[in-house]
């Protein structure tokens, strides 16, 4: 089969790669039939997480058709079509158990290294390091899907690949992302990033009853899409003193949730960005963290910011003596994504909410072969306005 493979920093192919197999009898192996590139591919494909190995196979966000079953598989039927989430869990540890998907105790097979960066392990994750389990992903024609009588979500065949594709990642990170900030009706909440995740965050933000909200990022075309499906108000970064203007819309207060949904390859035009920058050209730290400073610096008194961009290590100059100063809450993580499939799957459908029906397809904007996917990460990496989300159909 074609697959997507890391090679090295902004170097991936599409290679020929040995078709997967059933190795345990809670697999799947799933033909798929729309995948994407995410903003935490770019952190593999701009070589900011360590533990990627030459012909590694990318992609975590994907669905498809199910074309095998191992023997304990109950749920699943050749034939059915899935949405996977891109966490992998086992369905009965303590954290499962508590529907801490993200947190499974026993779907990293590499545990161990995770533990010496990290403390603990999360879950095992597809397509994202040998630190996070070592699995292949879901940018090639076919993928093994572990534990598959407890991941992936059913989908009706009257609904379009684009209508639910995102549920295998960034709606419900955006979900989360504004479910942690814990939105009071009337509150004003600010997102940092309006790429994928921050405009599915600005969705979310109106479901939980924010009354304002206020999008942030220098890219026009990111703001205007804020503007036209999130109903946000917009600043541009590049243009004027985020935190200063924060302060005057919401007299003085600022706002009152705070999302980041940068992480760890922030951009910025002050000097704490171009610090950033420079220490990490010269491997001096993991992260940029321009955008999450300035969310503790803005937020309000008694705020909460909340993290769903990925940071990857040790962060510098962190303003924690403002964090602790203003009594901020913080919620961060991998997202459960097991926990919101259905939820957002009825709010696509428009079933058991009273809202009409929400369609996630608007937000993308190139939809491309599997083999043109070289040329789809430089393309999406290099940030240009006009690529917002890329598709790719093996």
């Amino acid at each position: 089969m074609k697959a997507v493979c890391w090679e090295g920093k902004q170097d991936v192919q599409v290679q020929d790669v040995p078709d997967p197999r059933i190795l345990n009898p809670r697999d799947a192996i799933v033909r798929v039939t729309s995948t994407a590139i995410c903003g935490s591919d770019l952190h593999l494909y701009n070589g900011m997480i360590p533990t990627m190995q030459s012909g590694d196979i990318l992609g975590h966000e994907f669905m498809g058709e199910v074309v095998e079953v191992g023997s304990e598989v109950r749920n699943l039927e050749v034939g059915d079509r899935v949405v996977v989430p891109f966490t992998i869990a086992c369905g009965n540890c303590f954290f499962c158990d508590r529907k801490l998907w993200s947190l499974c105790d026993n779907s990293n097979p590499n545990a161990e290294i995770a533990e010496k960066l990290y403390g603990h392990s999360g879950s095992g994750l597809f397509g994202y390091s040998h630190m996070l389990g070592g699995y292949a992903g879901g940018q090639a024609e076919y993928v093994r899907v572990p534990y598959a009588d407890v991941g992936p979500c059913k989908v009706d065949d009257d609904l379009s690949d684009e209508q639910v594709l995102f549920l295998s990642d960034i709606l419900p990170t955006g979900y989360m992302a504004a479910e942690n900030c814990g939105i009071e009706e009337g509150d004003t909440v600010a997102v940092w990033g309006c790429g994928p995740v921050g405009q599915f965050a600005i969705q979310s933000a109106w479901w939980f009853g924010a009354e304002r909200v206020i999008a942030i990022d220098q890219i026009p075309e990111r703001l205007e899409m804020a503007r036209k499906y999130g109903n946000a108000e917009t600043l541009n970064f590049a243009e004027v003193d985020v935190a200063e203007e924060l302060a005057m819309m919401t007299g003085g207060f600022g706002p009152d949730r705070c999302i980041d949904a940068v992480g760890l390859e922030a951009h910025g035009t002050s000097v704490d960005a171009i610090y950033d920058k420079v220490k990490q050209s010269m491997y001096m730290t993991t992260d940029r963290l321009h955008a999450l400073r300035q969310a503790i610096y803005s937020c309000r008194k008694g705020g909460t910011v909340s993290i769903p961009g990925v940071y990857g290590g040790f962060l510098d100059k962190v303003p924690m003596g403002a964090a602790f100063g203003k009594g901020l809450k913080f919620a961060m993580g991998q997202t459960h994504v097991h926990r919101y499939m259905q939820p957002l799957l009825d709010r696509i459908t428009g079933n058991g909410n009273g809202s009409a029906a929400f369609d996630p397809s608007y937000l993308i904007t190139h939809r491309v072969p599997l083999t043109e996917a070289p040329d789809a990460y430089k393309l999406f990496n290099e940030q240009k306005g006009e690529c917002i989300k890329v598709v790719l159909k093996p």
